[in-house]
């Protein structure tokens, strides 16, 4: 992979943070080689600053964890910081989370740092440029692959900006309401679920749990009452993905997130259903939720509403 010629536009990282990562929706259809399906971890979000700017859902665009976090335009361009309410500048002017803004060439985009949640996500126009790699242009961290030269962003990267399709241009702010989150994630009783006696059970279930410093984008790890499975002995390995939740032997159990691995030997207690992973991604260390049973049935249709009001934001900003 090369950087991006002068003549290409670019975003310019004066200032890189702490993790920030290219990040698109995944990389898919790779996991039986053992491939993580990576991608942003708060998918929602990246989607919806792609559709606020009017690209496809699948461009790439920036995963933000820690600021402070500077960015400067070289050419002129559409942006939208969605996902965690980052307090965030424009050459000092205010940027409103969740709005799609103009850049001109040569000005300097400020992220201090998040007023609520975790992640943000920022989407240009066009998109982040960088090849794909197995059909996506997300980051494997692990493994060192995709994204930008496979690694976090750090001070002086120049990062390509795609050009814009005719058709596709932005010509007005616009923008929607954020999510409100709530410390509930629905989940589907796992493969393992039965193993574990009553008291486990209800204490998966019943109390508030917490997330652990020692979480990453492989997967969440939590604070609480350990789980004691009731039925011994060790497990094949199995398929495992995003959402996951899995029992090691301590007890506590762990969330499986993008960056996960395609097998494990950890008991599944539960799976968090798609519709809520992204709950997870906007929880600080320390943020306490609840487990709440859920069903299939529910699942698709938690899927179903938001997928619908996909559809109603495309409606409202391009009548399609």
């Amino acid at each position: 992979m090369t950087i991006a010629k002068s003549t290409q536009s670019t975003l310019e990282v004066v200032r890189a943070g702490i993790q920030s990562t290219v990040q698109d929706q995944g990389r898919g259809g790779y996991r039986h080689l053992g491939v993580a399906q990576s991608g942003a971890l708060d998918a929602p979000a990246l989607l919806l600053a792609n559709r606020l700017v009017n690209n496809p859902a699948h461009f790439a665009g920036l995963e933000l964890v820690v600021g402070p976090i500077a960015l400067r335009f070289s050419s002129a361009s559409w942006f939208v910081i969605c996902g965690a309410d980052f307090e965030a500048e424009l050459d000092g002017d205010p940027v409103r989370s969740g709005w799609r803004s103009y850049a001109a060439a040569g000005q300097l985009l400020t992220l201090r740092g998040a007023k609520q949640g975790m992640r943000a996500y920022l989407a240009v126009a066009g998109g982040i440029a960088v090849p794909q790699i197995l059909g996506s242009r997300s980051t494997d961290i692990a493994a060192q692959f995709g994204g930008f030269f496979g690694r976090a962003l750090q001070n002086g990267d120049r990062l390509p900006i795609g050009v814009v399709a005719a058709g596709a241009e932005c010509d007005r702010p616009a923008g929607c309401l954020q999510r409100l989150w709530t410390p509930e994630l629905r989940v589907l009783p796992g493969p393992e679920y039965q193993e574990f006696g009553d008291a486990a059970q209800q204490a998966f279930w019943q109390q508030a749990w917490g997330v652990s410093h020692q979480s990453n984008r492989m997967g969440y790890r939590l604070e609480g009452t350990p789980l004691l499975r009731a039925t011994p002995g060790d497990l094949l390995s199995h398929a495992v993905l995003p959402g996951v939740i899995q029992v090691p032997p301590n007890g506590l159990p762990i969330v499986l997130l993008a960056d996960a691995q395609a097998t494990g030997g950890y008991p599944r207690i539960g799976v968090v259903i798609q519709a809520d992973l992204w709950k997870l991604a906007q929880a600080r260390p320390g943020t306490r939720f609840c487990f709440i049973q859920s069903d299939l049935a529910q699942a698709r249709a938690a899927q179903k509403k938001w997928q619908q009001e996909q559809y109603r934001l495309e409606w409202s900003l391009y009548g399609t």
